[in-house]
């Protein structure tokens, strides 16, 4: 049976992950990456990972990282910190190393990634969070912290060990009653900045600097926020039109994740993002034109096949 003193799994090996990874270990948790990247597998055994933090100083992290889940059994705490897309094989690969009476907590973007999660691993063993944070992936293994942020964590009976364990490590961690609203609030903002940006291959503060960019973007929002209260699900803010200019405002150098996706030909999370606000709006007849428009551009860049239903 896994212990407390168990190693932190991390599941991911990309920005957030390798972020999470080195904070967590520099508290002096031991901290081991389940990963697909050899690239990144290889560099992080090697040299740990490598943090660079706001004001420039630099740090590595000793970490172990695999491929494989057999070399994980026992996990008392996994943080699944990768795509969207890839929730479902994380799931399997978690059904067989994540303790009995273990957690596992999904800080993704997106919707549903706690329900594909829990489908296999079970109510008990899921939490599901929210988190604000910034941060860059510049090379395998080496991380620049993006930007302060709070970590958002669901009410769950086995919640408060690694809330602890994070806030030990630095993050600012709080506790809702309903991640529901943050999920959503979240998925505002992403839904329109970030296949935007990738569409016009711009960082996110050019999307105010740009009238028709700047006046699409605050549609799309808006069209977001009607599916949100079309469902009851409160934003847990008044104003989505708002928010996501203080965000494209507060962020305007970063390249978002779904631009950089585009750039390298990876798959996007377009489909748990702007896809999964068109499945909904279909569902509860809110127009989603604008959500539809994005979903199939992003898809057609790539040439990725529309799922049915």
């Amino acid at each position: 049976m896994a212990t407390p003193s168990s190693p932190i799994l991390i599941v991911g090996t990309g920005a957030m992950a390798s972020l999470f990874a080195a904070r967590l270990a520099g508290s002096g948790k031991q901290v081991k990456m389940l990963g697909t990247w050899t690239e990144s597998i290889q560099t992080l055994n090697k040299s740990g990972v490598r943090l660079t933090d706001r004001d420039g100083s630099e740090n590595k992290y000793p970490v172990e990282a695999t491929q494989d889940p057999l070399e994980c059994v026992g996990s008392k705490f996994a943080l699944v910190l990768v795509k969207s897309y890839q929730t479902q094989r994380v799931a399997e690969q978690l059904k067989s190393c994540l303790a009995n009476d273990g957690l596992a907590l999904t800080l993704q973007n997106g919707l549903e990634n706690d329900t594909k999660l829990a489908a296999v691993l079970g109510e008990v063993r899921v939490a599901a969070g929210v988190t604000t944070i910034g941060a860059t992936l510049l090379e395998p293994g080496w991380v620049r912290y993006g930007g302060d942020g709070i970590i958002s964590l669901g009410q769950h009976d086995r919640i408060d060990p690694l809330r602890d364990i994070l806030i030990q490590a630095g993050f600012k961690v709080e506790t809702v009653e309903d991640t529901g609203s943050l999920v959503w609030g979240k998925l505002v903002v992403n839904a329109a900045i970030n296949p935007l940006t990738a569409l016009l291959r711009i960082p996110n503060g050019e999307l105010l600097a740009r009238p028709s960019a700047h006046r699409l973007m605050k549609m799309i929002a808006q069209e977001t926020a009607n599916v949100a209260a079309a469902i009851e699900v409160s934003l847990p803010y008044s104003d989505p039109v708002e928010v996501v200019e203080s965000v494209a405002q507060r962020t305007a150098s970063n390249k978002s994740s779904m631009l950089k996706d585009v750039l390298r030909g990876s798959p996007t999370e377009i489909d748990a993002i702007n896809g999964a606000i068109v499945t909904i709006g279909d569902r509860v007849n809110i127009p989603v034109q604008l959500n539809r428009a994005l979903w199939l551009l992003i898809k057609a860049i790539l040439n990725a096949p529309i799922p049915q239903g």
